[in-house]
């Protein structure tokens, strides 16, 4: 009821008389268990991902990556609308890596694992954090990353998802399809 019209007395009187006797029902619901089996891989599968994934950044091969403005590539069959779309931030990453701190060899095996993720959990966009520091890491990235034939696009992130301090990256995923009941 609203508070305009609250019970009066005799109101509260006749429903506690016609209340005696009764008890408060216990909580009796059942919970069921998911029927789909969870999707935790074993360790050494996770790790075989991140070195499939890693073995395409190398130091040698420096691909061809625009010098005025902005940090940004895109693949060849991919629409440079995409890059336009990342530079204005329509996309939100799902989920960062934070490379401060890491060696080339650390971030190399943690962009492989980051593109890892994205395809087996189906993440479209990705943030990559590199940081300004000595800019050895961050002059390093885009090169790794325009190697590896699962980016399709990346562009210096806007303001809000940490400027010329990160990179906005679009993995290649599967089409997403339910996993099929037993």
């Amino acid at each position: 009821m609203s508070k305009k019209n609250p019970l009066n007395d005799d109101d509260k009187a006749l429903f506690r008389q016609l209340m005696s006797g009764t008890r408060k029902i216990k909580q009796d619901t059942v919970v069921h268990k998911p029927a789909v089996k969870s999707r935790e891989l074993p360790l050494k599968r996770l790790i075989s991902e991140q070195v499939d994934n890693s073995h395409y950044f190398s130091d040698e091969f420096q691909p061809l990556l625009a010098t005025e403005g902005a940090t940004r590539y895109v693949r060849a069959d991919v629409s440079h609308y995409e890059l336009k779309k990342l530079r204005r931030g329509d996309y939100t990453p799902e989920i960062f890596l934070d490379l401060h701190g890491l060696t080339q060899q650390q971030a190399k095996q943690e962009l492989g694992a980051l593109i890892a993720a994205c395809r087996r959990e189906h993440l479209f966009c990705a943030s990559v954090m590199t940081g300004h520091g000595k800019h050895i890491l961050k002059q390093q990235t885009p090169l790794w990353l325009a190697q590896h034939p699962y980016v399709m696009a990346f562009h210096q992130a806007p303001k809000m998802f940490g400027g010329d301090a990160a990179l906005l990256v679009l993995i290649e995923v599967e089409e997403w399809q339910p996993p099929e009941l037993p």
